[in-house]
């Protein structure tokens, strides 16, 4: 695999950063579209996006820096470069900031909670599916060893260098199986869109599928970090948090834009 994608004398253009600057265009782009299918302002999901966006890799900074102030204070530079960012902990963390960020946004401007949750869902399974592939071809979160003929074997030192992978030894593609879930998710959310009848339906569907798929996945990964009573990990429990925040999204929904304007509609028809 090419964990590097290109090198310009001392400065290596490391090809999951790569990856992830494309899923992050391909999820702003796609939010976009999906805000104005779901009559929602544009702008603001744009400063929502990028809020969130910011927060996460200005949090994974802080964090970092917080865990490990001496090796920031010897190697600065490294520490704070694109390929440091390997801890689960740290980059969970980074995520739940940008979240309260997020949440304190959408109710300071008044956006609809649910709703402004669909129009992300779409834009965030892309992401995860893109960014995905740059993680397989890195071979950051590697898988556990295999015989299966579809293994991938890693070669490259920079594998072991930024990420900790194994080399040598046939390993289950779990990056891929994550992002042909998110595709698959992430189609069935487009296609469901101009379909679904509750705000909330995208995003519950969204938290409560890919939450069951991380749960189990993480069963097929190399560096199972955080794990409690010998069981569980830390992404475990992340994932069924997901699924219980999905399935009390669809607890109690609420009719969404396209749907409350046809009741709307129907109900002064009637009148008249």
């Amino acid at each position: 695999m090419y964990p590097r994608l290109f090198q310009f004398g001392h400065i290596a253009i490391p090809t999951y950063g790569v990856f992830a600057a494309i899923a992050l265009i391909a999820a702003l782009t796609l939010s976009l579209q999906t805000a104005r299918r779901l009559a929602l302002d544009p702008n603001k999901i744009w400063n929502l996006s990028l809020i969130g966006i910011f927060t996460t890799l200005l949090g994974s900074r802080l964090l970092l820096i917080l865990v490990h102030p001496r090796d920031f204070l010897a190697h600065p530079v490294w520490m704070l470069g694109l390929v440091t960012i390997r801890s689960r902990g740290i980059f969970y963390g980074s995520v739940l900031l940008a979240i309260c960020a997020c949440i304190g946004y959408i109710f300071t401007t008044r956006l609809p909670l649910r709703r402004t949750l669909d129009c992300l869902a779409p834009a965030i399974a892309l992401g995860i599916a893109i960014s995905n592939l740059g993680a397989l071809a890195a071979g950051s979160d590697y898988g556990t060893p295999t015989d299966k003929p579809w293994g991938v074997v890693y070669k490259h030192a920079l594998a072991t260098l930024w990420s900790g992978t194994p080399l040598g030894l046939r390993l289950h593609p779990v990056q891929l199986y994550e992002a042909l879930a998110a595709f698959a998710l992430f189609a069935l959310l487009l296609v469901w869109l101009p379909r679904h009848k509750h705000d909330g339906d995208l995003a519950g569907a969204f938290l409560f599928i890919y939450g069951m798929s991380l749960y189990f996945l993480d069963f097929y990964r190399g560096n199972r970090s955080f794990v409690l009573h010998d069981a569980v990990t830390v992404t475990q429990i992340l994932a069924i948090a997901c699924v219980v925040a999905g399935a009390a999204l669809w607890m109690r929904r609420k009719p969404s834009a396209h749907e409350a304007h046809s009741l709307e509609y129907d109900s002064q028809t009637q009148i008249r």
